[in-house]
C-alpha cells in the first residue's frame, strides 16, 4: 500500500509559534464563530481548560446559515416532519431567524428522530440510522462547530474517524506502515453495538470537563435524548448517540479518546477510525496484554467487546479486515463484504436484459469503477486483473443475448468482441488505473 497523496494529517499543536500559525492550523474551523483571537486562546489554553459563553456562538445567525449549507451539500432524507432540504432551503430566512431566537431564548426543543434499518454491506444484518429533522441537524451543526476544536485539540494522533485533514487513507497507510515494521500479532477489536450503547452520564462528564456553557450542555444533553420514531412505536433512549445524527461522530470520538491516549501512554500502537480499531504489536505476548487492557478498559467504560468478532491474529498467516481492506501477509485486498457489494452493484447494471445501448451501460459502469478504484487503489494487482475479466465477461453476455445465444461470455466470445474491443468503447480498465497509479507513486 503506497502512502495516499493528500497532506499528511498535521500533528494538533497546542501553541501558535509565530503570528499567523493559528489561522493557517486552524483553516478547517467555522470562521464566523472561531475568530483569530478565539484561536490564538484555544492554542494557549484557556484558564481550567474549560470554555465558558458558547451559546451565542450557537445561535448566531451566519453559524446556522453556514451549517445548513453542510447539510444542504450532504442532502438525505427528511426527518419525522417530513421537511426536505429544498423546502428548509425555500423558506430559509425565517426558519433560521426563528431557530436563532428559539435557541437564544432557550425555547429549542428537538423533535424526534426517525429511525430507519439499512442493510449492512454483504450481510444479511441490517444497521440503525437516525434521522433527525432538517432544522435539527442546522442545530447539531451549529453546536459542532462551537465546540468541535476543543475537543480536537486534544484528539490523539492514532485517532483518524470523523476529524478535519484525515481520513481512512492515513489510517490504512498507518496499519500498512506498522505491519511493514514487524507488528504483526494484531488485536482484531470489534465494539458491540458501540453508538447505540454509550452511557449519557459518562459522556455529559467528559464534555464537561471542556465546556461550561450550561446552555450548550443542556443542547447537546437534549440530543442525546430524543424521542427515536421507529414506524409508530417511540421511546426515549437511555444510551447511544444515533448514527446518523450531525454531533453523533464528534460525541462518539470524545468517548474514546480517552482509551486512546491510555493506549498510547501504555506503549501499544493502535490505530483507530470511529468505532474501528485495531492494536498493533511486535510480540504474541505484548498483544495478550494489550487484548486484556481494552477488555478491562471497556468494562469500565460500560461498552462491550464483541465475543467472537474480537480476536488476536498472526497477520502473517491470519486475516484481519479494516475500512474495507482485508491485509493477510503481504496481500492487499478488498474484504469478502466490500468485493461482495463492488459484485452485486456491476451485477445490477449488466442484467442481460437492461435494454440499454452498449455506450450507456459502459458509461453508467464505469461510473461504479472509478469510484471503486479510487478507495480500492491499494490492493494487489491481481484483484484489478481478475475483476476486469468478469466485468468484460459480463458485457459479452449482454452482447450473446442480443444475437440470440444464451448463457454467460465464453469461448468463441473473446474473437467475437476481442479485449480491444471494449477498450475502444470506454470501458474503463482496472488493472490499468492501477498501473498507472503505481508509476505515479
Amino acid at each position: 500500500m503506497t502512502k495516499p497523496n493528500e497532506t499528511k494529517p498535521l500533528a494538533v499543536p497546542f501553541k501558535a509559534r509565530q503570528d499567523g500559525d493559528a489561522q493557517l492550523r486552524w483553516s478547517w474551523t467555522e470562521r464566523s464563530v472561531w475568530t483569530e483571537r478565539m484561536l490564538t486562546a484555544l492554542e494557549a489554553g484557556v484558564k481550567g481548560n474549560c470554555w465558558f459563553s458558547l451559546i451565542d456562538k450557537v445561535y448566531s445567525e451566519k453559524n446556522l446559515r453556514a451549517a445548513f449549507a453542510k447539510v444542504a451539500d450532504n442532502e438525505g432524507a427528511p426527518g419525522v416532519d417530513h421537511v426536505t432540504v429544498k423546502q428548509f432551503e425555500n423558506d430559509v430566512d425565517q426558519r433560521v431567524d426563528r431557530l436563532s431566537e428559539e435557541l437564544r431564548t432557550g425555547n429549542y426543543r428537538p423533535q424526534a428522530i426517525r429511525r430507519v434499518n439499512i442493510p449492512k454491506p454483504g450481510s444479511r444484518e441490517t444497521r440503525p440510522l437516525g434521522i433527525p429533522t432538517i432544522r435539527d441537524r442546522v442545530v447539531q451543526g451549529a453546536v459542532r462547530h462551537a465546540i468541535e476544536p476543543i475537543f480536537e485539540r486534544e484528539f490523539a494522533e492514532h485517532s483518524y474517524g470523523f476529524r478535519p485533514r484525515r481520513g481512512c487513507k492515513d489510517a490504512l497507510y498507518r496499519v500498512d506502515l506498522l505491519l511493514k515494521e514487524g507488528f504483526v500479532y494484531v488485536v482484531d477489536v470489534d465494539l458491540k453495538s458501540y453508538f447505540d450503547t454509550i452511557p449519557h452520564d459518562r459522556l455529559m462528564s467528559l464534555v464537561r470537563e471542556r465546556i461550561a456553557d450550561s446552555k450548550v450542555l443542556s443542547l447537546i444533553e437534549s440530543f442525546l435524548k430524543a424521542g427515536i420514531m421507529d414506524g409508530l412505536r417511540e421511546w426515549t433512549p437511555e444510551a447511544g448517540a444515533p448514527q446518523g445524527a450531525v454531533l453523533s461522530p464528534l460525541l462518539s470520538n470524545i468517548y474514546l479518546n480517552p482509551l486512546d491516549h491510555l493506549m498510547a501512554q501504555e506503549g501499544f500502537e493502535m490505530v483507530r477510525y470511529a468505532d474501528d480499531l485495531v492494536i498493533l504489536c511486535r510480540t504474541e505476548e505484548e498483544a495478550h496484554r494489550a487484548l486484556a487492557r481494552i477488555q478491562q478498559w471497556t468494562t469500565d467504560a460500560g461498552l462491550t467487546l464483541h465475543p467472537t468478532k474480537t480476536r488476536l491474529v498472526d497477520a502473517r498467516t491470519e486475516g484481519f479486515d479494516f475500512l474495507g481492506y482485508q491485509f493477510r501477509g503481504r496481500l492487499r485486498l478488498p474484504r469478502k463484504k466490500s468485493a461482495t457489494k463492488f459484485k452485486d452493484t456491476i451485477r445490477d447494471k449488466t442484467k442481460r436484459t437492461n435494454g440499454h445501448s452498449l455506450a450507456t451501460t459502459i458509461a453508467d459502469v464505469n461510473q461504479t469503477l472509478r469510484g471503486w478504484f479510487v478507495y480500492f487503489q491499494h490492493s494487489h494487482w491481481s484483484v484489478f486483473r481478475d475483476l476486469d475479466s468478469w466485468i468484460r465477461m459480463r458485457l459479452r453476455s449482454i452482447l450473446r443475448k442480443r444475437i440470440g445465444l444464451r448463457g454467460p461470455g465464453r469461448g468463441k466470445d473473446h474473437h467475437r468482441w476481442p479485449n480491444q474491443f471494449f477498450f475502444q468503447h470506454g470501458l474503463y480498465n482496472l488493472q490499468a488505473a492501477h498501473a498507472k497509479a503505481c508509476q505515479s507513486s
